[in-house]
């Protein structure tokens, strides 16, 4: 599962705002740049922004397996037929670029989660984004970031859990349908939990933030984003 991973690469020293420029920018170039030259670019930058982060190409797709069935099955499905010919290969080329598009925007994600811890993401969005709408929406990544990571455990426990009492033998909507209960009670308690904390903790809407500012390393990544904002006009 996607999350911070504490090191000392390029990434992590960079100013988080700069991490989300160079994410914003990079999505808003992927989604106008859709031939397959554009997208050999974007990958080059894709790959670039993984270096940076000192992760692997096969270590984001494994954190990622879960989406990559439903990209690889989007061409299939635009190219099937229900009459002969039955498979039509070029009505997959373009869903397959899309498909493509979309893994490398998540490349460029994964670069960023795993670099940028939960605090300072959170700080970067209350600084661009002014008054209670960023706090708002600071507290809503944060709790996002960390709750994820809860569900998806809570989840495999209960599936454990399930498997221990042969629950393998029951239907595969049974066995769906109860994991899926199960999290979610899982997920209402959680939920209380972190109510109950806010409300001891004195929830505020002006928390110390980690301090966040930019350097003369930022600058590259500055530079990058800019320029792919600028590439949308070619």
């Amino acid at each position: 599962m996607l999350t911070y991973e504490p090191g000392d690469s390029l990434a992590h020293r960079l100013d988080p705002r700069t991490k989300l420029g160079v994410q914003v920018a990079f999505a808003a170039a992927g989604f106008a740049h859709t031939t397959p030259v554009g997208l050999v670019a974007l990958g080059v930058v894709a790959a670039g922004c993984l270096r940076a982060a000192d992760t692997s190409p096969v270590s984001a797709l494994s954190d990622l397996r879960y989406a990559i069935p439903f990209l690889a099955l989007g061409p299939v499905v635009e190219a099937a037929r229900l009459g002969a010919p039955w498979f039509d290969p070029e009505a997959a080329v373009d869903p397959a670029l899309a498909s493509v598009r979309v893994l490398l925007v998540f490349f460029v994600a994964a670069a960023y989660v795993r670099t940028t811890p939960v605090r300072e993401s959170r700080a970067a969005i209350q600084r661009l984004v002014p008054g209670r709408v960023g706090v708002a929406l600071g507290v809503g990544v944060a709790l996002v970031f960390r709750f994820l990571p809860l569900v998806r455990r809570d989840l495999l426990r209960v599936r454990e859990a399930q498997a221990a009492r042969l629950g393998s033998e029951r239907r595969l909507d049974e066995r769906l349908s109860l994991v899926a209960a199960g999290g979610l009670r899982r997920s209402f308690a959680r939920a209380d939990a972190l109510a109950l904390a806010l409300r001891a903790r004195c929830f505020a809407w002006n928390p110390t933030l980690p301090e966040i500012r930019f350097g003369r390393r930022d600058a590259p990544g500055l530079v990058l984003a800019v320029a792919l904002l600028a590439s949308l006009a070619l």
